[in-house]
């Protein structure tokens, strides 16, 4: 798979999202769609909400019928069900991530733009290797040091995204300034980590900003908790652009927001936030200088 090409999960939604808007427009029910089809309600559902993981050329084909799709339309869906079968860079290691995890590296890898706010650690696409070696703690009984090893290598392969010649992702961070004094592993670790984060933050498409103590709680005086706003690329051969979703992270698990007022709402806190941090360059300036102070 190269680089540049979305992981499965994008087409999946797109076509979930396709079949959900012929089906509305030839003025069926669910009740009505899956008795058509011949299959149960549910998994008519999970179709159109893009859970999962293949669908049949056969079952995409006898849906435009079905909906009196158009003969190039009924193509294009077939298309894009083909690309289901892509295989994820990750799939190899799929046993050792969250499944909330797996969902959201499918949508990131075929994201046009992140607007991402980390107030605990520093923020995975921008993490070295030794930083996220120390943060990758086994956290299963079965854990080997082997799997610690790939669990990294999956984090460091994601930055591909950031780094590469073609359609480079467009990502703006906002990183609380608690991040760059809390130790994780060694002072040598958070030394090349700031400075990594400094030399990241120079590249065209990397914003990066630093929410500083003094700034208290600038989003209506509420604490935030990690997220990530997934916006993603026009869409092509005649189908939707992909609507923005936003990953929030919280202690025991995470959560997925595509709502469109949940979704403004995130982009409003966004807001609040950057509008409190550090411009570009005494933000930089900060990195290195905190990396200095690591260093002595």
């Amino acid at each position: 798979m190269r680089e540049d090409q979305p992981d499965s999960t994008l087409p999946r939604r797109q076509l979930g999202r396709a079949l959900r808007d012929a089906r509305e427009g030839a003025g069926f029910t669910l009740e009505q769609a899956a008795r058509e089809m011949e299959m149960s309600k549910t998994s008519v559902i999970r179709i159109e909400k893009g859970h999962n993981d293949k669908v049949k050329l056969r079952d995409v084909e006898a849906f435009g019928r079905v909906y009196d799709l158009s003969e190039r339309r009924i193509e294009e869906l077939k298309a894009l069900a083909q690309q289901l079968a892509t295989r994820s860079w990750w799939q190899a290691n799929r046993h050792l991530l969250p499944p909330g995890f797996k969902t959201y590296l499918g949508l990131e890898s075929g994201a046009s733009q992140l607007f991402v706010y980390q107030p605990l650690i520093v923020a995975g696409l921008l993490q070295t290797a030794d930083y996220a070696r120390v943060i990758e703690q086994p956290y299963l009984p079965t854990d080997t040091p082997e799997d610690l090893e790939r669990r990294v290598a999956v984090r460091l392969r994601r930055t591909a995204i950031l780094t590469r010649q073609r359609n480079p992702i467009t990502a703006e961070f906002i990183l609380h300034e608690n991040v760059l004094h809390t130790i994780v592993g060694s002072r040598t670790i958070m030394a090349a980590q700031c400075r990594h984060m400094a030399d990241m933050s120079t590249r065209p498409n990397i914003t990066l900003r630093i929410l500083p103590f003094s700034a208290g709680f600038p989003a209506d005086g509420n604490p935030v908790l990690p997220y990530v706003i997934l916006d993603f690329p026009e869409g092509g051969r005649g189908f939707y652009t992909e609507p923005p979703v936003v990953y929030a992270e919280a202690t025991i698990g995470s959560m997925f927001f595509e709502e469109i007022a949940d979704v403004k709402r995130y982009h409003g806190i966004h807001q609040s936030l950057l509008s409190a941090t550090l411009e570009e360059q005494a933000a930089r300036d900060l990195l290195r200088q905190v990396a200095r102070r690591y260093e002595q």
